[in-house]
C-alpha cells in the first residue's frame, strides 16, 4: 500500500459519488467531508453489519441513541475537561503544528518499513523454506532496528507517564525528526491542547451556558447505564451499544477521512462483574478481530497494537490496526475501563450507579470493557482494500471495487440488453421485485460492456441482464463482479439467488 493508492481512492470516491469535499462550491472546509449517494449507502451497510453483530446476535446487548449535547458536568466527571489533551509541537520555520506522538509514531513506522523490506527480500531469496519468525529474531540488522523501536517506545512511554513534555521534545530532537513538509528541525516546546469543542446553550453568553460537543459517544452510555439496566431488567454481564457523531478539535486533521473533526463512532460498553474483566477483555479482542476478518480483505491487513501509555481510565488497552495506504493505523480500540466512569458519575451526580447481584446479595459498581470503532475509518479501510486496477485477458483495463457483497452500496444492476422490444419493461418488473429488499439500479444507456465497467467501478456485485430469450424462457443472465463469470437463472429463483449472494448472512456464516 502507498500514498499513491490513497490519492486514487480519494479521486475515485469523488468521481463516483462516495465522498465529496464539504462546501466545495465555497472552496471547501479543511478536514470536513460529505458522503455522497453511494457513500451514504456504504456507511449504512457498515452500520448494519456492526449493529447486527453487536446487538441482534447478542441477547445481552441492547442499543441506544443518546443526545449529542450533555450536561457539562458529564465531561468534568469523565476527565475530559482536565485531561482530554494532545501533545502538540510547532515548527518555528514552517509555522506548522504537529502532534508530537504522531511524529514519533511515523518515525517508528519508517523503521518498521525497513524491517519489512528486509523480510520480503529474504522471503523471495529462501522461498518455501523461509522461517520469518526465526529470521526476525536472528538477523543482526533487524534485531538492531527492533531494539531501536523498543527503546523509542520505552522513552516515550516514560515521558508521557511522568507528564514530562520536555523529555518528549528531547526525544524528537535526539531522533532527528524533521518537519514532514519542509525538513526543518527547529521545534518549539511540546504543550498540551484540549480537543473539546466548546459552545453555549441558549441565547445568553456566559460561563453558565457553556456546554461541549461530545468528544466520544461512550459517556452517553454511562449516564444511561441505570436507565437501561432497570428498564430492560438487564443482568450482568450485559452491554449497551451506540452509533453516533462525535467531535474533536483535531489540530492535525488529515489523510482524507482518516482523521476528521466531525466523525462517527460505533461503540459498545460491556458491563461485567469486578474480577471478570480480564476474561471479557480477551473475549472482545478475539470477537472484534473475527468481525473484521469475516469481510475477507486478506491476510496480514490487521494486527493488535497494545497502548504504550494507558488512558487515565484504563487498566488494559489495545488497538486493532489496519494496513491503510499510509501504513498500519488504529481502526478499532478495545479497552478495559475498570469502574472509573461509573464511579466518577456517581461522585459528581450524587446518584448511585450500582448493580445489585441477586446471586451474591451484594451491590457493586460494575467494571466495563469497551469496543470502539471509527465508522469513517472503517469506510476508508473498506475502500482501500477493495480498490483494484486490473488488466484482463483481452488486454483491456478495468477499475473494480471488490467491496464485500453485503456491504456494497448497490447490490445488483438490472440491464436490458437493448432499449426496445419489451426488454426495458421486463427489466423494470425485475427491478420492482428486488428493490424492496436490496438497493438495485436500472441502467439502459450504452453498450452492455460499458455498463458492466460502470458497475465494477462502484462495486456492484451482480449485473442482471434481460435479453430477448428472457421473454420466452423467463430467465436472466447474472454476471459476477469478481470473476466476471455468467450464469443463467430462472426469474422465479432470482430473489433467493440474489439474497444468497449479497445477504448479510454470508458474513456471519464465514465468521462461524
Amino acid at each position: 500500500m502507498s500514498d499513491d493508492l490513497l490519492k486514487k481512492v480519494i479521486s475515485h470516491s469523488k468521481e463516483y459519488g462516495f465522498v465529496f469535499p464539504s462546501s466545495e462550491i465555497y472552496d471547501g472546509l479543511s478536514a470536513a467531508y460529505d458522503y455522497g449517494q453511494l457513500g451514504a449507502e456504504l456507511k449504512n451497510n457498515i452500520k448494519q453489519y456492526w449493529w447486527t453483530a453487536m446487538v441482534r446476535m447478542h441477547e445481552n446487548i441492547v442499543g441506544i441513541d443518546a443526545s449529542i449535547f450533555m450536561h457539562p458536568n458529564t465531561w468534568k466527571a469523565s476527565g475530559h475537561i482536565d485531561a482530554f489533551n494532545d501533545p502538540l509541537i510547532d515548527n518555528k520555520d514552517s509555522k506548522k503544528r504537529y502532534r508530537a506522538d504522531v511524529l514519533i509514531e511515523d518515525h517508528i513506522a519508517k523503521i518498521e518499513t525497513k524491517i519489512n523490506k528486509d523480510v520480503t527480500k529474504a522471503a523471495k531469496r529462501f522461498g518455501d523454506s523461509f522461517d520469518e519468525q526465526q529470521f526476525r529474531e536472528t538477523n543482526g540488522r533487524i534485531v538492531d532496528r527492533q531494539k531501536q523501536i523498543d527503546e523509542i517506545n520505552e522513552r516515550f512511554k516514560s515521558a508521557m507517564e511522568a507528564e514530562d513534555l520536555a523529555a518528549v521534545k528531547t526525544l524528537i530532537e535526539d531522533l532527528g525528526i524533521a518537519d514532514p513538509d519542509t525538513g526543518s528541525r527547529n521545534w518549539t516546546d511540546v504543550r498540551q491542547f484540549n480537543l473539546m469543542f466548546k459552545t453555549e446553550l441558549g441565547a445568553v453568553s456566559g460561563d453558565s451556558g457553556v456546554i461541549y460537543l461530545r468528544p466520544e459517544t461512550a459517556q452517553g452510555i454511562f449516564v444511561n447505564y441505570l436507565n437501561v439496566q432497570k428498564s430492560g431488567r438487564m443482568k450482568l454481564p450485559f452491554g449497551i451499544a451506540q452509533i453516533g457523531k462525535a467531535f474533536r478539535n483535531e489540530i492535525i486533521a488529515r489523510q482524507f477521512i482518516f482523521r476528521m473533526r466531525e466523525f462517527e463512532q460505533m461503540e459498545m460498553q460491556f458491563f461485567v462483574k469486578p474480577g471478570t474483566q480480564e476474561k471479557w477483555y480477551e473475549y472482545w479482542k478475539e470477537a472484534r478481530l473475527n468481525w473484521h476478518k469475516a469481510l475477507g480483505f486478506g491476510d496480514g491487513l490487521h494486527r493488535f497494537h497494545d497502548h504504550i501509555k494507558l488512558a487515565h481510565y484504563a487498566e488494559a488497552a489495545t488497538d486493532i490496526e489496519f494496513n491503510f495506504p499510509m501504513g498500519f493505523k488504529e481502526l478499532e480500540g478495545v479497552h478495559s475501563r475498570t469502574d472509573f466512569d461509573l464511579k466518577q458519575h456517581e461522585e459528581h451526580s450524587n446518584k448511585k450507579l450500582r448493580y445489585f447481584d441477586p446471586e451474591t446479595q451484594e451491590s457493586y459498581v460494575p467494571f466495563v470493557v469497551e469496543t470502539s470503532i471509527g465508522l469513517d475509518r472503517m469506510f476508508l479501510a473498506t475502500l482501500s482494500a477493495a480498490y483494484q486496477e486490473e488488466t484482463l485477458e483481452d488486454g483491456s483495463q478495468r477499475t473494480v471495487l471488490r467491496i464485500p457483497a453485503p456491504l456494497a452500496p448497490v447490490k445488483a444492476a438490472i440491464l436490458p440488453l437493448i432499449k426496445k422490444d419489451g426488454l426495458p419493461e421486463k427489466a423494470r418488473e425485475i427491478l420492482k421485485m428486488l428493490q424492496l429488499e436490496h438497493n438495485v439500479q436500472y441502467d439502459e444507456k450504452d453498450a452492455i460492456g460499458r455498463r458492466y465497467r460502470r458497475q465494477d467501478a462502484i462495486g456492484t456485485p451482480l449485473c442482471i441482464t434481460v435479453d430477448h430469450d428472457t421473454l420466452t424462457d423467463h430467465a436472466v443472465t447474472i454476471r459476477d463482479r469478481d470473476t466476471m463469470a455468467q450464469e443463467r437463472i430462472p426469474i422465479a429463483d432470482l430473489a433467493r439467488c440474489v439474497q444468497e449472494k449479497v445477504g448479510l448472512a454470508q458474513l456471519f456464516n464465514s465468521a462461524s
